[in-house]
């Protein structure tokens, strides 16, 4: 056997034909390749994790652990994946991002042909990793805005509103959507749904084994002609989101994005991710608000108004910059303003004290944020009980501004920062000497 050979990972049922083919081979040195049997999904993350390299990752289709998540954590470690299934399974494997697919019962040489042309074999030790290639980015994305507040604000019929005036835009065609994001959903109680589903779940596990259409996205929500927008069901339960897998949830919204021209996304403002609390499980609980305010080109933060409204709004800006939101998207909303053109000033002022860089109470430096936008109070239970429209002095302000500010800020770079190979040479070098060295420690 050569210096060079394949490191593979498997995982696959009990008693699985393949599986003790592989290995065979393997022993036999009839395959130039290291055959090392996974048991769990667990055990591969904890392999791929080990630091050691490896040339593919082998699963059977047949496993639930199989599905975006994985395939993406194995890519993360730069180990393709490589789906073995049937006949009777008619998923795309490439849709969740393998790189190729075998069926049950493949030969030796065409096992050699898949690593030949997807996967590298594991050598020496002087050498790099070949460059990860970048993802394909969609033709079509969707603007995407997201709406959030400290609860009792009004955030969901803040939502509502914003929905109803996105839609009588005739540049949007109609086509806007009003997507509850939220882990405690109220949207479907506000618009008197007689249906549980299909929601948000039945979209994210459409998408963690495959890539639906826009026709059949558009299927899981519901029309509300008398405002002009579909809508898309929440959570049935707040504890359902332990069953929504982070990338799945990320293809979901990409391909609502791919469906509709305008998402409107109704989501919680506790957005604490795992760099401020050090949780994985906090962030993967908050994983939709977070997706849903990264990527959205204007983010309405809405709050009330008195000092304990003013205070909550303040702090729920600063999470989402801590969050990586940029600053100049965020629009803050004060929901029941005073009419009181001095009263309306003195929270905008208060507002802009709170977030200031020179407050030491928030922790870190954010930048200013935009005038908040008065919305005032208006008698809407019936309207929603009854599925009316909004009245226009709650739509019409909040979708201006919106507008505004996301035709200023349409040049800005996106919040999801896309990863950039480093040319060598360009992050410098190491000091020929240093200040131990010197004595200047």
């Amino acid at each position: 056997m050569t210096a060079e050979r394949y490191v593979l990972l498997g995982l696959a049922p009990a008693r699985a034909a393949w599986f003790d083919a592989v290995s065979q081979w393997s022993n036999s040195a009839s395959l130039a390749a290291e055959f090392v049997k996974c048991v769990s999904a667990e055990e591969v993350r904890a392999r791929l994790s080990s630091g050691r390299p490896h040339s593919a990752l082998l699963v059977d289709a047949r496993l639930p652990a199989l599905d975006r998540d994985l395939v993406d954590a194995a890519g993360g470690y730069g180990t393709p994946v490589v789906v073995v299934s049937d006949a009777r399974q008619s998923f795309v494997s490439s849709e969740i991002g393998a790189v190729a697919e075998l069926r049950a019962g493949f030969e030796r040489d065409e096992l050699i042909d898949v690593l030949a042309a997807h996967c590298s074999p594991v050598g020496l030790a002087d050498r790099l990793p070949p460059a990860l290639s970048e993802p394909a980015s969609p033709l079509w994305l969707a603007e995407m805005v997201s709406v959030c507040g400290p609860g009792g604000t009004g955030a969901s019929t803040v939502a509502i509103a914003l929905a109803q005036g996105m839609a009588a835009d005739p540049r949007h065609a109609g086509r806007v959507v009003l997507a509850d994001l939220a882990r405690r959903a109220d949207q479907a109680m506000l618009h008197d749904a007689t249906d549980l589903g299909p929601g948000i779940q039945e979209l994210v596990e459409a998408h963690r084994l495959s890539a639906p259409d826009p026709v059949e996205i558009r299927s899981m929500t519901f029309e509300v002609p008398r405002r002009g927008y579909n809508l898309l069901l929440g959570l049935r339960r707040p504890e359902a989101w332990s069953a929504l897998r982070p990338r799945a949830v990320d293809a979901g919204l990409q391909g609502l994005r791919r469906s509709f021209q305008v998402v409107v996304a109704d989501v919680e403002g506790d957005v604490e991710g795992e760099a401020q609390g050090g949780s994985a499980d906090v962030e993967e609980r908050n994983h939709l608000s977070r997706a849903a305010v990264l990527r959205s080109s204007v983010v309405v933060a809405v709050g009330a108004p008195g000092m304990k409204g003013v205070h909550s709004l303040a702090r729920l800006i600063r999470s989402l910059v801590t969050a990586g939101v940029r600053a100049e998207r965020i629009l803050p909303v004060v929901n029941r303003a005073p009419r009181s053109p001095r009263a309306r000033a003195e929270i905008a002022r208060a507002l802009a004290l709170l977030t200031d860089d020179d407050q030491p109470a928030f922790g870190h430096a954010a930048p200013s944020v935009a005038s908040p936008i008065p919305v005032p109070e208006r008698k809407i239970e019936e309207l929603l009980r009854d599925g009316d429209p909004l009245p226009s002095a709650l739509v019409e302000p909040v979708q201006r501004a919106v507008r505004a500010l996301a035709d200023r800020t349409a040049d800005m770079a996106p919040a999801v920062a896309v990863p950039e190979r480093v040319k060598p040479g360009s992050v410098g070098s190491w000091p020929e000497t240093t200040e131990f060295e010197t004595g200047n420690a």
